[in-house]
């Protein structure tokens, strides 16, 4: 069992989605492993870890506490809001309901990280009720700076007012590198998170490695203050160059190979040993 935890490089931090998957004690999890070390494990082998079990209900306050308890210093989880505040038809409203989970999730403390709120395709939003709901969202809870990350994919409603929009309140958008959902690259915080969605099943480490340096070459440039080339933008516009942090998660596509991608990111951009 790893006792470290894995370093940001720069600012940059890099995994994966979840931590429970059959498939990963094939390939990832050392045999033998007992599924309830497997957080323990996995974040001492990634720097970052997006929990999704949050988007479909809140956890208990006292879940948060164990799974902090069980990583390591340094480790980061990024966290999916509860989908029903999402689909609320009055996005206006819901501050309580925004309360009730932020409440519960700043237990993690110094290993909470953005929180992403995901507007599935096909959910109607009314943009004035959107920008009201962005007002609901508190910078800081607990003693903790909150830092929010949106996930919108109704292409219709992402254009660049949205981008303007995200960018007046300092929330990131999401890089999905997919044709599934909208993706752009269009910087508007002082963070970029960034969900790569094209492991390859053939492939042991999910990306050719040309394709993994050319992410750990992008992922520096996002956290130096620029935007990567030949990635699209929808906005003309460009955030003032600053130090970034970057959260790069290797997400669905062919996730069986998604931690060995993470790691060999991971490598590429030093944070771990060859």
């Amino acid at each position: 069992m790893p006792v470290e935890g894995v370093p940001a490089v720069d600012g940059i931090r890099v995994g994966i989605g979840g931590w429970t998957y059959a498939p990963w004690r094939d390939n990832f999890y050392p045999k033998g492993l007992v599924q309830r070390r497997e957080l323990e494990y996995a974040s001492r082998e990634l720097s970052a870890i997006e929990i999704n079990g949050t988007y479909y209900g809140m956890q208990k306050p006292a879940t948060y506490v164990k799974w902090r308890e069980e990583t390591p210093e340094g480790f980061v989880f990024s966290a999916k809001a509860p989908k029903r505040i999402m689909q609320s038809r009055a996005l206006a409203k819901v501050g309580p309901q925004v309360d009730d989970f932020i409440g519960g999730i700043v237990e993690l403390r110094d290993r909470l990280g953005p929180l992403v709120w995901q507007f599935d395709a096909g959910t109607r939003i009314d943009r004035d009720g959107f920008a009201a709901f962005l007002e609901l969202l508190p910078r800081q809870a607990g003693g903790l700076r909150l830092r929010h990350v949106l996930d919108v994919r109704d292409r219709a409603f992402v254009d660049a007012g949205f981008v303007a929009l995200a960018r007046r309140h300092g929330m990131a958008t999401v890089f999905t590198d997919s044709d599934e959902h909208p993706s752009f690259a269009d910087a508007t915080a002082d963070f970029v998170y960034a969900r790569l969605m094209r492991a390859q099943a053939g492939i042991a480490t999910g990306y050719p490695s040309p394709q993994l340096q050319a992410w750990a070459e992008r992922a520096r440039t996002w956290a130096e203050g620029g935007v990567p080339e030949g990635l699209p933008v929808l906005s003309g516009d460009t955030a003032p160059a600053r130090k970034r942090d970057v959260f790069v998660f290797f997400i669905s596509a062919a996730k069986e190979r998604n931690p060995a991608a993470a790691m060999a990111l991971l490598r590429l951009l030093g944070a771990r040993g060859g």
